[in-house]
């Protein structure tokens, strides 16, 4: 079976080739990797179109649009049995895709998601940089799982996996961070079950190129009830 891997880009000089150099080394797993320069202004562009990348789906933005207007532009092009979402940074270890995507092989579930909050070890380093963080993803966790029946522990982790035939028929409006609170409730409004797998995650903060602030946590909070009760 094929993954096809969405990675949205937007200013990510520093971390890009070396994502890519990662995902392209990994053995066993065979993928379609469509990445999506999201109107970048730094020397993204020149990373991506060097002649080692040539092979992959590469899609660029005249302007900036968002996270999810970029997921969006690239739906039309996926070709894989299995979609699964990835940050231009590296926060997140593509060495997880292998246990994210197996139980939609072995058809036990539609959705998975990698979350950050069931590791079971006491590294700090696998939490946020800011104790806000922490407890603002928790809080919009909580808020999604009441509102959508569901009992997740990272509703807005990076690593979401989907039965391509799912997420195709997923009609997506948001063009920022909220594809997340969007994806998750429209999910749980097909009634599917999202089962979650303990990944590795390594935060890291604004100085770095983290990019979400404060107000995309309200943002988030207003497409969880939108979604739940006006769409």
């Amino acid at each position: 079976m094929t993954i096809t891997i969405i990675i949205p880009c937007y200013n990510e000089l520093n971390t890009i080739e070396k994502l890519l150099k990662k995902i392209l080394s990994l053995k066993n797993l065979k993928l379609q990797i469509i990445i999506v320069d999201d109107g970048s202004v730094d020397d993204t562009r020149i990373i991506l179109k060097k002649k080692i990348f040539s092979k992959l789906k590469i899609i660029y933005h005249k302007k900036n649009k968002g996270k999810g207007a970029a997921i969006n532009t690239a739906k039309k092009y996926v070709k894989g049995d299995v979609v699964l979402i990835q940050d231009a940074d590296l926060e997140y270890d593509p060495n997880d895709y292998k246990k994210i995507v197996q139980p939609i092989f072995d058809n036990e579930f539609k959705v998975v998601y990698g979350s950050r909050f069931l590791k079971k070890d006491k590294d700090l380093r696998f939490f946020f940089n800011s104790y806000f963080h922490i407890l603002g993803n928790l809080f919009l966790t909580f808020v999604s799982n009441f509102l959508n029946k569901q009992d997740l522990t990272d509703a807005h982790t990076c690593y979401k996996a989907f039965d391509s035939k799912i997420f195709k028929n997923i009609i997506l409006k948001e063009s920022g961070f909220s594809f997340c609170p969007e994806i998750t409730t429209k999910v749980s409004k097909m009634n599917l079950r999202i089962h979650e797998v303990a990944i590795k995650y390594k935060s890291r903060n604004i100085k770095e190129g983290k990019k979400i602030r404060i107000v995309d946590g309200f943002h988030a909070l207003y497409c969880l009830i939108k979604y739940r009760f006006f769409t």
